[in-house]
């Protein structure tokens, strides 16, 4: 049986923030793999959780906490050649010259939107809908 990347990043569906002082110990591991600095969940969190499921199943990964970072990972690919639950979609956010971003595993196309399955959509890991607009890019990773 071959485990995917899309089966483990589901497993995460519903892990979320812990609101207050106390963080989500699931989160904060996420978090602390290539970073050493977060000393709490309420931080974005997208890549942290990306690299948290490349790092289970060995597959490259950005290493960083910028979602952007992904923008350097694998090989590019078009929106429409998008594979669910294969391929990462990296989008902007705030605006497009920004730094900001968020990055997620693409799990389809519904009503209009680029599906993603990510962490930190609504402070938890789940599947939500974004404006193709937004997207900066998608990449393909190498199977392992």
């Amino acid at each position: 049986m071959n485990v995917t990347l899309y089966d483990i990043a589901a497993r995460f569906i519903g892990t979320s923030e812990v609101p207050g002082s106390v963080s989500n110990p699931a989160i904060l591991a996420m978090l602390r793999l290539d970073a050493g600095w977060p000393d709490g969940d309420e931080v974005p969190w997208c890549s942290a959780a990306l690299n948290w499921w490349c790092w289970l199943l060995r597959l490259p990964r950005s290493k960083s906490l910028m979602a952007r970072s992904w923008l350097d990972v694998g090989t590019p690919i078009k929106l429409e050649e998008a594979f669910p639950g294969f391929d990462v979609v990296v989008l902007w956010r705030e605006r497009e010259e920004s730094v900001s971003g968020h990055v997620g595993l693409y799990a389809g196309f519904e009503r209009g939107k680029v599906l993603l399955l990510a962490g930190n959509q609504n402070n938890m890991v789940n599947i939500s809908g974004h404006d193709p607009a937004r997207v900066l890019g998608v990449r393909r990773l190498p199977d392992r």
